[in-house]
């Protein structure tokens, strides 16, 4: 759950930048549609996890005096573990200079990647022993299932149309 939190605050942050990079009306509007899911589900995990008494945020073992060693899956910029699909700092620096339809092939692609590495992580939770039990964490985590799915496949068609 807290690595899902952390997933889906770079979704929400790459859908904040829509507004001022392109005029495109159906990535605009994508780009609200994935805001909105994403910061619902976020409150939904938040609260889960605080019924649990457990932090929404991960805490970082020994991250202190990692600067000069080079960790998978590491993106010093945040200090952070990058979940699977998670735009690296490079490429979200990328996303923030484009514009137009440079914009928009960025983001898609960007949010495919995204979207394809949620699935991975709900896989592996169904894939945990006992995970599924959790009839409200099953429900929850079917319903990100299908609608990444879904908006993956929209993503895509959305591709194919940009000259």
């Amino acid at each position: 759950m807290q690595g899902m939190i952390m997933h889906h605050a770079q979704a929400v942050e790459m859908t904040a930048l829509i507004a001022s990079r392109t005029e495109n009306k159906e990535l605009r509007l994508l780009g609200a549609r994935i805001s909105h899911s994403q910061a619902e589900e976020i409150r939904f995990m938040e609260r889960w996890l605080e019924t649990r008494g457990e932090p929404a945020e991960m805490k970082m073992a020994g991250m202190d005096n990692m600067d000069g060693m080079d960790m998978p899956g590491m993106d010093h910029s945040h200090h952070a573990m990058l979940m699977p699909g998670m735009l690296t700092a490079k490429q979200m620096d990328a996303l923030r200079k484009a514009n137009g339809t440079e914009f928009d092939r960025l983001f898609l692609t960007g949010m495919i990647q995204h979207h394809a590495g949620a699935l991975v992580m709900v896989k592996d939770l169904f894939e945990t022993a006992g995970a599924g039990q959790d009839a409200e964490i099953f429900n929850f985590a079917t319903d990100v299932d299908s609608g990444q799915r879904a908006e993956i496949r929209i993503m895509e068609t959305m591709l194919t149309k940009l000259p």
